[in-house]
């Protein structure tokens, strides 16, 4: 196939008549997707847990006090694993709280997020929510305000069969089977000044490697992330996990990345290509832990733990009123659009990239607070527009990522500079043959024809091309329209003598399945 010289032109203008083009080849592969990819995250955060998916009295409420409405969607969400239980949160949290009968535990004021903390639920909780979804459990450690000991005091309550103090009491507390949990987290965004017991790169490497090695004494075989940047806009990004992994780097198995996106100052152009910025972000990263490995002389590979991705209005939480130690104050709880939903998608498409390296991460958060899914107290559950291309992919996208590199028409971004109008990728599922690509258009107003050189492999049919997209890009749905927005199946997409041709909707999320 040849490459046509690119074309430029603002996203909100009909786009070149020329197809983006690509070629995919099973013999060029990024990497196998791992489940721990389509993850999520539940923080004792606004009502996230408390009339989120905890919620004793609510007509749909199980013996735990659990919503199976809810379980149900996160069932049909697809998520593999669920950090918990911060997040900011944790950097002031004690484990103990969460454990024992609940009418015992102590209501503690939360200073992260300045709301009152029953403790009704915790860890036992936790557990029996995962039982439930069918998750795997990634759990913070505090070390803002604790440290090394009581690491190790979570760890022996949690994973220790039984015949010491701390097992012994998780047995008196109803759970006789240990829980199991391989995936720590060493803290949480401890680079942030914002964080609770806030330490600097030399401080925080220190204890995330005392806290890893004691762990390890425990059980060599835990996996354990240790707290990159809190964003790439951070003054002390690169140089922060520089000096963190110089001090943890044969310890430890990931990095974390988080990132925010957001519409500002009515730049849609920029924020549909956010994804350029997450990109850069994995990579740059990525290059940060092999220029360490080197210096180190090691062949070991530090993975990547995307544990908190998702678009979030962060400007509109911090310029409202701070809540006043309410219980579960209604906070971050973001109303997604269609337009919201697209960019959420082709952050999707970024991870999957990446797969090579991006093994673990985490959609924050999973109900009520920025979250794919919400509900009303003694009401109903339902889907946010973003609900849709995480299930999708997550259903979807497990096999091998192939490369893709894109021939695209292009427009110009106050942020980001000149954009590719498409952003795609590709997973080949081994066992049933399927091939699946997931497409984004970015362009604003114009369709986006799209050509797919598929000669190097071996399918026969188009088994579905589905569309996230709608004539109003404001469009949302609520609890008076809660189904308002929902993918629909595209017409005139073909295969033909290994030449897949489709047209991408204007502002569009599309998965086309290949069998």
């Amino acid at each position: 196939m040849q490459p046509t010289p690119p074309s430029t032109t603002p996203a909100d203008t009909p786009a070149p008549a020329r197809p983006a083009r690509f070629a995919i080849d099973p013999a060029f592969a990024v990497g196998d997707v791992d489940p721990r990819v389509f993850g999520s995250f539940v923080e004792h955060l606004g009502r996230c847990v408390y009339t989120g998916v905890y919620e004793p009295g609510h007509p749909s409420a199980d013996e735990a006090g659990l919503r199976t409405d809810v379980l149900e969607l996160i069932r049909e969400l697809g998520v593999t694993v669920i950090r918990y239980p911060g997040g900011n949160f944790v950097s002031g949290y004690k484990w103990e709280d969460g454990v024992g009968p609940v009418e015992e535990r102590p209501r503690r004021l939360d200073l992260a997020w300045r709301s009152t903390e029953t403790n009704r639920f915790g860890l036992a909780e936790y557990i029996d929510f995962l039982r439930k979804v069918g998750g795997e459990p990634m759990m913070a450690l505090n070390l803002g305000t604790r440290g090394v000991a009581e690491a190790l005091e979570l760890q022996e309550y949690a994973n220790h069969p039984s015949d010491t103090a701390l097992s012994d009491l998780r047995v008196a507390h109803g759970d006789k089977d240990p829980y199991g949990i391989r995936l720590w987290c060493l803290g949480n965004e401890m680079d942030g000044p914002w964080q609770t017991g806030h330490k600097t790169a030399e401080e925080y490497g220190r204890l995330a490697a005392e806290t890893a090695r004691a762990m390890r004494q425990i059980d060599p075989d835990v996996e354990l992330v240790a707290c990159g940047s809190s964003s790439q806009a951070m003054p002390t990004f690169a140089e922060w996990e520089a000096t963190v992994l110089r001090e943890t780097y044969d310890l430890v198995d990931y990095i974390s990345l988080h990132a925010y996106y957001e519409e500002l100052d009515g730049d849609r152009d920029s924020f549909l290509a956010s994804a350029v910025d997450m990109e850069s972000f994995i990579e740059n990263v990525v290059a940060t832990c092999d220029h360490v490995g080197a210096r180190l002389k090691s062949k070991k590979k530090i993975n990547l733990s995307f544990d908190e991705w998702n678009v979030w209005y962060l400007t509109r939480f911090q310029d409202a009123e701070p809540p006043n130690w309410e219980e579960a104050p209604r906070l971050l709880e973001d109303n997604y659009s269609v337009t919201d939903a697209v960019v959420f998608g082709s952050l999707l498409i970024a991870l999957l990239r990446h797969a090579d390296r991006v093994t673990v991460a985490c959609l924050a958060q999973l109900v009520n607070v920025i979250a794919p899914i919400m509900t009303e107290p003694g009401g109903p559950a339902w889907k946010q527009t973003t609900f849709f291309p995480f299930a999708q992919a997550s259903r979807h996208g497990r096999g091998r990522v192939l490369q893709v590199n894109v021939d695209s028409p292009t427009y110009e971004t106050a942020k980001y500079g000149e954009v590719p109008l498409l952003h795609a990728t590709a997973v080949a599922d081994e066992e049933t043959g399927e091939v699946t690509i997931f497409a984004v258009n970015r362009a604003q107003t114009a369709p986006l024809p799209l050509e797919v050189d598929l000669r190097g492999l071996s399918v026969a049919r188009v088994v579905e091309h589905s569309v996230l997209a709608d004539a109003d890009p404001e469009a949302r749905n609520t609890l008076a329209e809660p189904e308002r927005v929902a993918p629909h199946a595209a017409t005139g997409t073909e295969l033909d003598g290994g030449l897949l041709r489709a047209t991408l909707e204007p502002m569009s999320w599309n998965v086309i399945r290949l069998g």
